[in-house]
């Protein structure tokens, strides 16, 4: 294990727990296929298949970030990751494998970060097509709260273009329904 990678990502996250250390794994298992260092924008681009503790390792060594739009979320609830290299067109697909069925829970941490990393992880091609680059959008205007909201997340309900929490508690009043 890589004692550098670890340290950064507890750092990041706040404390040791075998989530984090899946995810420096990941990371690490990674590298040995696709040497890379950090992300300076969207050159590497993460799909995970999970919100958990080790996606936080994937923020912190690779510089994959929502905000970036170069992490991207696909819930599967499976413990994998789609990494994607935009310049070499490169792209690899890291499986959690592990099995914890023999192992007392307080153990778990040390197992992942002792344990080989062909016997933590599979590979293959990623299952998600890479994403275009992060867009910027214009802003609409929502008729119902009046606050700004990116063009494709506004809803269009009874001729009104309405922010997605407004849509989804909109109740339509007599007037909606007059003609102007």
């Amino acid at each position: 294990m890589n004692v550098e990678m670890w340290e950064k990502a507890v750092a990041f996250h706040g404390h040791e727990c075998a989530g984090l250390a899946i995810g420096v794994r990941a990371v690490e298992s990674l590298m040995e296929h696709i040497p890379t260092d950090a992300s300076k924008d969207e050159e590497i681009v993460c799909i995970t298949e999970n919100d958990t503790c080790a996606v936080d390792a994937v923020q912190s060594l690779l510089s994959c970030t929502a905000g970036k739009g170069n992490l991207i979320f696909r819930l599967t609830g499976k413990m994998a990751f789609n990494f994607y290299f935009r310049g070499s067109g490169k792209a690899l697909r890291v499986y959690f494998k592990g099995d914890f069925t023999d192992i007392p829970k307080d153990l778990w941490m040390n197992y992942i970060l002792d344990e080989q990393l062909d016997k933590l992880f599979s590979y293959s091609e990623p299952v998600f097509t890479l994403p275009e680059p992060a867009s910027i959008f214009r802003n609409e205007v929502c008729e119902s709260c009046g606050e700004r909201v990116r063009e494709d997340m506004i809803k269009i309900r009874s001729g009104k273009k309405l922010c997605i929490a407004c849509f989804e508690n909109y109740v339509p009043s007599w007037r909606d329904f007059i003609e102007k």
